[in-house]
């Protein structure tokens, strides 16, 4: 029982201590507050006195009226220096849009210029190409008009006019170089499968120099000439061609096929026959040695044998013929095609 006596009486001791301290600290923020406003409502007495003799002015101002319009100036003074921070920053934003916007300007000169150019560059390629297929006997009238038909529509309906300068004048333009291109592309077309069809042909049909890179000349022609065996005249149903030596390699003169490998001890020596399409068959006579056996498929400009002067020959020298069906052709009339075409290229 004594221990509960005292700790009530700790208890009611600590509660008192408190509850004083308490009471203590409100009367000491009481009268701090208290004596604060009594400072605040201290008035003073601000005179006017002007050098004339007219009537002095008095003017009472509180610590509380002086302390608001500190601050109210202070905060102008604030709002001040922000507003001035921000009109710097503002500004420097603006010189910096201005120069990107001058740059851009610039590139956008620039581009004007270069598709006035590319403009030029596509008319000129436009009639160049005009005039060759017109040369060739390709009619492009019919894409060129599908070209202005198809602008003509675009433009009408978005009531595109071209002016003096803007933005619109190279949106034109540049619509109209894909006119342009887009009517080149069909003709284009055509002219490339005229060309792949005329190389397709010239590889077809015996028309390039059998004798690997061009060399040699016709010793003898086709048609009449002197037998040089027995001086008597007949009917040379080849050319011959001579390099003054063995061993130069000869070539197809078309794609083909390989039909005959043989030696012919009085006549042609070694030859060989290749069958090709359209009803031609070359020989290549007195040669020296084969590089191609019978049924083997070769191409335009392959090496097939080399010269030589098997046979019946006064000389190293390759006899060349052409065949179409039975006849026998002139073989010139095919070797010189290449060279016509060549000459109209020029």
């Amino acid at each position: 029982m004594a221990s509960v006596h005292n700790y009530k009486r700790i208890e009611n001791s600590l509660f008192r201590k408190t509850k004083n301290l308490v009471v203590s600290i409100g009367k000491s923020v009481f009268f701090f507050f208290k004596k604060l406003v009594t400072l605040g409502n201290r008035r003073y007495t601000i005179m006017l006195v002007p050098h004339s003799e007219k009537q002095v002015f008095n003017l009472q101002v509180s610590i509380f009226s002086l302390t608001l319009v500190a601050l109210i100036f202070a905060g102008i003074i604030g709002a001040f220096f922000w507003y001035g921070a921000v009109y710097t920053d503002t500004k420097g934003a603006l010189h910096a849009k201005d120069s990107k916007l001058k740059e851009a300007q610039a590139n956008l000169d620039q581009l004007r210029d270069e598709t006035a150019q590319l403009l030029k560059s596509a008319k000129n390629f436009e009639a160049a190409l005009s005039n060759t297929l017109s040369t060739l006997g390709i009619n492009s009238s019919t894409s060129n008009t599908n070209q202005n038909q198809s602008l003509g529509d675009l433009s009408s309906f978005f009531e595109v006019k071209e002016t003096a300068q803007g933005t619109l004048k190279e949106v034109s333009e540049i619509r109209r170089l894909s006119g342009y291109l887009s009517s080149a592309a069909e003709p284009v077309k055509e002219l490339g499968d005229l060309l792949n069809s005329q190389s397709s042909l010239l590889t077809d049909i015996p028309s390039l120099w059998p004798v690997k890179g061009g060399i040699g000349h016709i010793s003898m022609y086709f048609g009449q000439n002197e037998n040089p065996f027995t001086g008597q005249w007949y009917i040379h149903k080849g050319v011959d061609i001579s390099t003054y030596r063995q061993g130069d390699p000869v070539v197809a003169s078309a794609d083909g096929q390989v039909v005959t490998v043989d030696y012919d001890i009085g006549g042609f020596g070694n030859y060989i026959i290749i069958k090709h399409k359209h009803g031609f068959y070359t020989r290549y006579a007195h040669l020296q040695s084969f590089r191609v056996q019978k049924g083997q498929k070769v191409q335009q400009g392959q090496v097939i044998g080399y010269i030589g002067n098997t046979g019946l020959s006064t000389g190293p020298h390759l006899h060349y013929e052409v065949h179409i069906g039975s006849d026998v052709v002139d073989p010139l009339k095919y070797l010189n095609i290449r060279a016509s075409l060549a000459s109209v290229k020029k």
